[in-house]
């Protein structure tokens, strides 16, 4: 492996630090040309320490998540235009299941003047972001807490999903493939997933494109088995193919124009 600049060692410390790193922000922070901070995210992303996204860079992942509130940096803007596209499918007088993530959250957050929803959630984040709002009722599962991000797991957690039926679930992943597999890095996580998938009647998955870069090694489910999918820009021929076999939505939550694409193209 060639060794990093000092340069590109803070890069990578930033990128550790925040989730993600753009362009324009490290040419100023270094005062250095985009085209050189472009060069030294192409060396970063050759060594597998960083993957590429529009604008920058995000730690690459391979068998272990980003730490929970550099989660939260990653596609901000997009995981909360996806959030707002979410919400506007789910009707009022419905009940749903929310599970684990930073982008259900941002669901979540939408669904705040929704009226008679019940919501049934593995996710502590959720419950605090809704039990406040009268005409929205929360069920939270039990369980094991993992200290890292609020997410209840386990067995318990598992049973208490298993005795409804509900209209809808959102749910996200850390990363999907291109034959379309959903792939998380906690097995216990993806236990409660599964569970969440087999007991409601339209799943809705929720995932920006940056999780179309990435990898994690557990099997949550296929995209198959999904009725919506939101993201923020349009698939990969692949995965759209897919998509238009199965019937399944996909609503981009956040379109690029022409010029965007070229760049990202580019």
């Amino acid at each position: 492996m060639t060794a990093l600049s000092h340069r590109q060692s803070e890069i990578l410390n930033l990128a550790r630090a925040s989730g993600r790193v753009m362009v324009d922000d490290l040419a100023r922070r270094f005062e250095v040309s985009a085209q050189t901070i472009r060069k030294d995210l192409n060396d970063l992303c050759d060594q597998r320490s960083l993957t590429r996204i529009h604008g920058g860079a995000i730690i690459a992942s391979g068998v272990e998540n980003l730490a929970y509130e550099a989660r939260r940096f990653v596609a901000a803007e997009e995981k909360r235009a996806i959030g707002v596209a979410a919400a506007a499918q789910i009707p009022d007088g419905c009940s749903l299941f929310i599970n684990i993530g930073t982008t259900t959250e941002e669901v979540a957050s939408a669904l705040t003047s929704h009226q008679d929803l019940l919501v049934i959630t593995n996710n502590l984040n959720v419950a605090m972001l809704l039990y406040k709002y009268p005409r929205i009722e929360v069920i939270v599962a039990g369980g094991t807490v993992r200290r890292a991000d609020g997410a209840v797991i386990g067995s318990a957690a598992i049973s208490l999903i298993g005795q409804f039926k509900v209209d809808y679930a959102i749910i996200g992943a850390s990363a999907i493939d291109e034959e379309g597999a959903l792939l998380d890095f906690d097995y216990r996580e993806v236990q409660a997933s599964q569970a969440i998938i087999a007991n409601a009647r339209s799943v809705m998955l929720v995932a920006d494109s940056t999780k179309l870069r990435r990898s994690a090694p557990v099997r949550i489910a296929h995209l198959s088995q999904i009725q919506t999918f939101v993201t923020d820009e349009p698939l990969p021929p692949a995965l759209q193919s897919i998509c238009d076999a199965r019937g399944i939505e996909v609503i981009e939550a956040l379109p690029r124009c022409a010029d965007d694409l070229d760049e990202s193209a580019a």
